[in-house]
């Protein structure tokens, strides 16, 4: 919580109309818990006023009815002394700010990524809490990989949040599957849309047609790192200047069994070899994270890290898996074969390669025969090119080695 403030006149006038917020029990209660935690004289700061119990009025035998002022409220210049009841009163009157106060403090707690995160669905880093209340009202919206997640208020200022896919934003609750456990995301996110494992949590193929519509913070945030694993966490330590990163070369070094052969490719070829892999794995269309690692601290690779919102650390398990694979044929002797191939042929071949790639096989019409990558296109070059036993009957230009 930033130190209270007394906004002009002017600045107060462009303020939007705060949403008219009841002051809960509990949130009240917590207020007066905080306070008692604290000396008198002591202020518990809120947005734009503060509040301490009065040094100079603790007359604990005093009867109910004389009992002085408890309370002191300090709002701009104007201290004001209070009963418990007054302080009620006067804390009604800024409830949109008690309530806030009490949802990040108390409801929310702990000064780490989930507080961040929630923080940042409703920039309330940036923003007065007019502002925040009043969008808050309308419902605001962030993007969190293929995630939408909408940030709601109620009356009693408690905040609400809708995760769903991005996908199917603006779809009505009713023609969703809902859930109301955030653990229920474990199996929203195994498979895609297809029924196919997903073994990347962050690759951009997550399936839809699921909402989370009324979660409170801290479940919000539970399920939020459920869909995406790990993603908050780092994400706020960046924010904070603390996230370690670990390069490929020492990912690579702590590899062993059958891993440990990635780590023949060397410093030369090698690094080459890593540009490949990054720029397999970890572009935007496969992979929702941003590239942090490099080749090692020294040497950045050539491929783009991406846009991603949350970053990527270092080379993740498929990352390395793939590379071990490809370690292997690369270790490959090459050799040199002749094909006779038409223009239109070896522009067919590109794109069959192109299509799969970037995964657009499926988006083709069986009737598109201008398309390279058409199946009957295909098919056919396969017929004209393949031998009886299913190999490419290509003619290689050196004899193989005995």
């Amino acid at each position: 919580m930033s130190d209270p403030t007394s906004p002009s006149a002017e600045a107060a006038a462009d303020e939007p109309d705060v949403p008219e917020i009841d002051l809960p029990s509990d949130a009240f209660d917590a207020v007066l818990d905080a306070l008692a935690d604290r000396d008198p004289g002591e202020p518990l700061r809120f947005e734009g006023f503060s509040v301490a119990r009065d040094a100079e009025g603790d007359d604990e035998d005093a009867p109910a009815e004389d009992a002085p002022a408890e309370y002191v409220l300090a709002d701009g210049d104007r201290p004001t002394g209070l009963s418990e009841r007054g302080l009620h009163e006067a804390l009604s009157e800024r409830a949109a700010a008690v309530t806030d106060w009490y949802a990040f403090e108390r409801v929310v707690g702990e000064f780490g990524p989930r507080r961040a995160f929630l923080r940042w669905l409703e920039d309330a880093d940036g923003a007065t809490v007019a502002a925040r209340y009043a969008a808050l009202a309308e419902g605001i919206e962030r993007a969190w990989g293929d995630l939408r997640i909408t940030a709601t208020v109620t009356e009693r200022g408690e905040r609400r949040y809708d995760v769903r896919h991005a996908d199917d934003a603006g779809v009505p609750v009713g023609e969703l599957d809902a859930y109301d456990d955030p653990l229920d995301a474990r199996d929203l996110v195994t498979l895609d849309e297809r029924g196919r494992y997903r073994p990347l949590k962050t690759a951009p193929s997550l399936a839809g047609g699921w909402v989370f519509p009324d979660l409170g913070p801290r479940d919000a945030y539970e399920a939020v790192e459920t869909i995406y694993p790990a993603t908050v966490v780092n994400w706020h330590r960046e924010r904070e200047g603390e996230l370690d990163v670990t390069h490929w070369r020492e990912t690579m070094a702590r590899q062993s069994g059958i891993y440990g052969v990635v780590k023949t490719w060397d410093r030369g070829e090698g690094y080459e070899h890593v540009n490949w892999v990054a720029e397999a794995c970890c572009d935007d269309s496969q992979c929702l994270k941003r590239r942090e690692w490099e080749y090692d601290d020294d040497t950045d690779l050539d491929v783009d890290g991406g846009d991603g919102v949350f970053p990527c650390r270092e080379p993740c398990s498929v990352v390395v898996s793939a590379a071990r694979k490809w370690t292997r044929l690369e270790s490959e002797q090459p050799r040199t074969y002749e094909f006779d191939l038409t223009p239109s042929e070896k522009e067919q071949i590109e794109a069959v390669i192109d299509a799969v790639a970037d995964g657009r096989v499926d988006e083709i019409r069986e009737a598109d025969t201008k398309e390279g990558a058409n199946r009957y296109r295909t098919r056919f070059l396969r017929a004209k090119l393949f031998d009886d036993e299913g190999n490419l009957a290509g003619v290689p230009t050196e004899p193989d080695e005995e």
